[in-house]
């Protein structure tokens, strides 16, 4: 007797709404614009350009060369914070373990560089391996038994803070070493080209991520899961495995964004990591990537782009760094203001 083979649904339809919802038939010209801007952000980039003309006209300098490889420096290193928030909010996730993984990585670059008889890249695999164990355990407990992530992240982080700080002494270290401090240098070059390391590190991430996300069958399954968990359930997907996947992810990209960011703060200090985790949040929200999509890591590169200019004009008209915090929370409260009147994906599929 031949055994009937249940094929896996086809996926990727449930993607394709997460990746560019279309407009309705017969659709007015406004809401073609908002099909439209939901399929690319050109409100954020028209917002780019009138900021930076603005930071132009208030703070003479700002568009040299030198100062535009500043600003894509900070723009780098929040952007590579920023790929694993951008991956757990396309589950419908949130990682606010993001800042104690960062101080993880950037404790072992400066603490554990001179282990006598262990290289430094075989400290930082083995930071990297026990992030992702960590992050992939977070999913699961998440996924297994339903507890929010809000209260799971928190937890890993201060669990991944402490045990830096027991394995370390309390110590953090000296300086990192100097092939770390290059990388995020604003006038280092690459290959010779004047753009420093960090920034062609972030633009290869920026590729790698977007074609992974939204090219590949396991990119779709991953969209597929946050569109709808009981669609993606349907069609054979293992959510509890996505779920696993990409926390580890999240973890892991963490540790190696703390080793860039040891080389660029100088100081490392457990409060590290906090800046960029609100930071990678607000790019997120602010790119346009709304919990379950739709979204990318492409959006979140223009948020992080707005962000980091906006950031960087009231910085030099003086503002200090609460007015910041102040703003990232206001972008926020915007963003899903804005994105939160939007129909729910999960009714669309």
């Amino acid at each position: 007797m031949t055994a009937i083979r249940q094929d896996p649904l086809d996926t990727s339809s449930l993607a394709q709404k997460v990746l560019a919802p279309p407009a309705p038939p017969g659709a007015t010209a406004g809401q073609r614009l908002l099909a439209l801007q939901r399929r690319f952000p050109l409100v954020q980039l028209l917002l780019i350009v009138g900021v930076l003309g603005w930071g132009a006209a208030a703070l003479p300098g700002l568009l040299e060369p030198s100062s535009l490889r500043s600003v894509l420096v900070l723009c780098a290193l929040t952007g590579l914070a920023s790929i694993g928030q951008t991956l757990v909010v396309l589950i419908r996730g949130i990682d606010l373990s993001l800042a104690g993984f960062i101080v993880a990585g950037a404790v072992t670059v400066t603490q554990f560089g001179d282990v006598p008889g262990i290289p430094l890249p075989v400290m930082l695999v083995l930071a990297v391996v026990c992030g992702a164990a960590a992050g992939g355990l977070v999913g699961y407990l998440c996924h297994r038994f339903g507890i929010h992530p809000i209260i799971v992240t928190l937890a890993a982080g201060s669990i991944a803070v402490g045990a830096t700080a027991v394995l370390s002494g309390g110590g953090t270290g000296s300086a990192a070493p100097g092939w770390v401090t290059r990388l995020s240098a604003p006038m280092a070059s690459t290959f010779g080209i004047p753009v420093p390391p960090v920034v062609v590190i972030w633009v290869l991430a920026v590729a790698v991520v977007s074609v992974l996300l939204h090219r590949t069958r396991h990119g779709r399954r991953l969209l597929a899961t946050g569109a709808s968990p009981v669609a993606a359930h349907l069609a054979l997907i293992r959510t509890r495995r996505v779920w696993v996947t990409v926390y580890a992810l999240s973890a892991a990209l963490a540790v190696l964004a703390g080793v860039v960011l040891a080389g660029f703060a100088g100081n490392v200090d457990n409060r590290l990591g906090n800046p960029y985790l609100f930071q990678s949040i607000a790019a997120v929200v602010l790119g346009g990537t709304a919990f379950g999509g739709p979204g990318s890591y492409t959006r979140t590169t223009v948020g992080v782009l707005l962000l980091t200019a906006v950031s960087t004009v009231l910085v030099g008209l003086g503002f200090q760094e609460a007015d910041q915090q102040i703003l990232n929370g206001l972008v926020i409260l915007a963003a899903m203001a804005v994105y939160g009147r939007e129909r729910r994906l999960r009714d669309q599929v």
